[in-house]
């Protein structure tokens, strides 16, 4: 089937709708009959949510034709600030960040939108949406009325919301209501004068005719600190709830109107160390279909999950720090690589009871391809590399400093400083005050003894704070430590990274620290690895792959651009770049998630994909990696030959 048929056919219908004049148009609550009135006439969404962040841009209109063939009638979006304000002050809306492209494909599917501008999101997102260099001021109160906070706040939204105002229904758009902050009621600080500021900035900017709304989760404590007069309050809840408990709940805040549950979960997420989630197809199906037959408006939370690519994955923080795998699959209908699922299936054939849905087939699901076996070399210790990855040197500090002070939001740090002393007994580094965030890879370079072994362990925050090392006085002490996602939920948001406070070796407290920020994102990006390596200076000798290493190698596609998965037999945790683009991190040593999302468009059909991979701790002596035609979630998989 050609998927771009009924593409063009949407696009010319909505295209002749469009020419009725902006301000016949509306989109309202009637309290009186508890519904949603559109254009004068009772209205009720199926929506699901979909993350333009977590895709890419080339699957977009694939993505949002599949939903609509599903049977929804609109989506919902959030905005996460921090990809597009990543540095204070410089605004990115353009390719993959490129919002008011995607309002236009979806408007063009004929997709209303549900629009979630936070300023904080959740959503599994890296500190919830919020820029890290927010935490330049030591003691600020995200989410509250503290004055640099909302400052900040102000001018990100004097952008945003003047580039969606078009978008509104009311204009001519298909933004139908937009959501204020989001489940406010489950943060500490309660702050009302937040939330009124926040009020007051929406209806400023996108005047009184949208509707503004809250969500917030199923208990009495989330509704009271989440709601505010003038914006409407919706609820949330999965599969696990009484659906007529909870919209008893909606209604004690909001008495009147209609109806809504703003996520309804169809999955769940991961963490590393967790078994792979998910929600039983027949309890989603069956509920969603008892809460259209009551009237509500639902949305389904995710409806494609995509995939946390980069250093975008959030974290948890419950008794310990709980960091979010790469894949953002959820479980959901359409699957991590935007493929139907048995549930969409299911879901769609109880939204046809419940209005007329798109006549024609499914879009199918992308193509995709085993491309095989690629075997990697290696690059170089990265210890080895710094004048490469860190072309701007190293900053000097006493102690150490953190990746928010030194202006290093994401990724990598290298903290290096000299033993004090020779402790050629095993002697413990001891992170006292758990320090570590999140990981760090400690390596001793025998500046006296180049064919000493580097690598000598790993620290983790919560859990290995102390390690032991040995060496001669004045030997190099390297430590890499790596950001592995800012919490996203909770209390505990203001997440610094980096080693945030001394660390003690011995009895003593190591100081007079280079600390070097480490851009590998630009170095892979610019090709550095396909120009010449013949002055990369050699590094000490390593045992058998051990360490922070890169290695590298290409992949010929075959003249194809299908999707793949790419296993990682016998490594054991790091992240990889395919053509530039950093696909997130692997850990298959720790699971659940075993294959890494490899998009067809990220490959090129016509000349060699670069490969790099920076492997944290060991690599196998194979050296082998595997492109597979199907993803592998969870550990209880088939294992994959690597004769």
């Amino acid at each position: 089937m050609n998927s771009h048929v009924p593409f063009v056919l949407i696009s010319l219908f909505v295209l002749t709708e469009s020419y009725v004049l902006a301000d016949s148009r509306s989109f309202s609550i009637d309290y009186e009959n508890n519904c949603f009135r559109k254009d004068g006439k009772p209205f009720q969404y199926i929506s699901g949510s979909i993350h333009y962040s977590r895709i890419p841009r080339d699957y977009w209109k694939d993505r949002l034709l599949k939903m609509y063939m599903t049977g929804l009638n609109a989506i919902q979006v959030y905005v996460p600030w921090n990809f597009h304000e990543t540095i204070q002050g410089t605004f990115n809306f353009v390719g993959d960040r490129d919002l008011e492209y995607f309002l236009n494909l979806a408007n063009q599917t004929g997709l209303l939108v549900i629009l979630r501008p936070g300023p904080y999101i959740c959503a599994e997102w890296e500190m919830g949406g919020l820029p890290a260099w927010l935490l330049h001021k030591p003691n600020i109160i995200l989410r509250s009325a503290d004055t640099e906070y909302l400052q900040a706040v102000s001018d990100w939204l004097a952008v945003l919301l003047t580039k969606i105002k078009p978008w509104l229904y009311q204009n001519g758009g298909n933004i139908i209501s937009i959501q204020v902050e989001n489940e406010y009621g489950s943060y500490f600080a309660c702050d009302y004068n937040y939330m009124r500021h926040l009020h007051t900035l929406f209806r400023l900017f996108l005047g009184e005719d949208i509707i503004l709304f809250t969500t917030d989760g199923n208990t009495d404590k989330e509704m009271i600190c989440g709601t505010l007069e003038g914006l409407y309050a919706t609820i949330d809840f999965g599969t696990d709830t009484n659906i007529t408990t909870a919209f008893n709940r909606q209604r004690r805040f909001e008495p009147k109107g209609p109806l809504v549950n703003s996520e309804f979960y169809t999955g769940w997420l991961d963490h590393w160390g967790d078994k792979h989630a998910s929600v039983d197809n027949e309890k989603v199906s069956q509920m969603l279909g008892e809460m259209l037959a009551m009237g509500a408006s639902v949305n389904m939370y995710m409806f494609e999950g995509g995939t946390n690519f980069g250093y975008w994955n959030g974290a948890d923080y419950d008794t310990r720090f709980r960091s979010v795998v790469t894949s953002y699959d959820y479980n959901s209908p359409l699957s991590e690589a935007g493929d139907p699922t048995d549930k969409l299936l299911a879901i769609r054939d109880v939204i046809k009871t419940f209005r007329d849905i798109p006549v024609g087939p499914m879009p199918p699901a992308t193509p995709k391809l085993a491309y095989g076996f690629v075997t990697l070399l290696k690059v170089g210790y990265i210890s080895s590399l710094l004048d490469t990855l860190s072309p701007q040197g190293p900053v000097r500090s006493q102690y150490p400093l953190t990746f928010e002070e030194v202006k290093q939001y994401y990724g990598f740090m290298l903290y290096r400083t000299t033993l004090p002393r020779n402790v050629p007994e095993p002697t413990p580094l001891i992170s006292p005050l758990n320090g570590i965030r999140d990981r760090a890879y400690v390596s001793v370079n025998g500046v006296s003894r180049p064919l000493v072994k580097m690598y000598q362990g790993f620290m983790e925050r919560d859990t290995t704070l102390v390690m032991n090392v040995t060496g001669r006085q004045g030997d190099q002490l390297d430590i890499l430590v790596e950001n592995m996602g800012r919490v996203n939920f909770g209390t505990y948001i203001n997440d610094n990274k980096g080693l945030l406070g001394n660390l003690i070796l011995g009895n003593d407290v190591l100081d007079d620290w280079l600390i070097y920020p480490l851009d590998i994102n630009t170095a892979v990006g610019s090709g550095w690895l396909q120009s010449d390596h013949s002055e990369i200076p050699p590094g000490p000798e390593l045992e058998p792959g051990d360490g922070p290493i890169i290695y590298s190698g290409t992949l010929k596609t075959k003249g194809l651009e299908w999707d793949s998965f790419l296993k990682l037999n016998g490594w054991t945790k790091g992240q990889v770049w395919v053509n530039g683009v950093n696909l997130g991190r692997y850990w298959p040593q720790r699971g659940p998630q075993q294959t890494l999302y490899v998009p067809g468009p990220f490959l090129s059909a016509t000349q060699p994909n670069n490969i790099t991979v920076l492997e944290l701790e060991r690599a196998p002596s194979h050296g082998r990696i595997l492109f597979m035609d199907r993803p592998q979630l969870d550990n209880t998989g088939q294992k994959t030959s690597e004769h």
